[in-house]
């Protein structure tokens, strides 16, 4: 799993029938507590997240999981919406 910060969405009117209906955000990963790696990911929101929000993403089969088993093709899952970080101070 990995933290993000929800910069956007991406739609596609044409994919497999299997993602109709789902969310797709782009997500920036974050770092640390103040830096964010430049490479945009996408990932399909099962939480209703929204453009700002930090998320909890979770990435490979464990995403589907999320679906209830059921047998869909992605690989990154919004799964929480992140109220609070508390990173180590050094």
């Amino acid at each position: 799993m990995f933290i993000g910060k929800v910069v956007g969405s991406l739609w596609a009117t044409r994919k497999d029938e299997k993602l109709n209906g789902l969310k797709f955000l782009l997500i920036e990963k974050q770092r640390n507590e103040h830096e964010a790696d430049p490479a945009l990911v996408v990932a399909v929101d099962h939480v209703g997240a929204g453009i700002g929000e930090s998320v909890l993403i979770t990435t490979g089969s464990s995403g589907r999981l999320s679906f209830d088993g059921k047998s869909i093709p992605v690989d990154m899952v919004i799964v929480g919406i992140i109220d609070t970080v508390d990173y180590p101070k050094e």
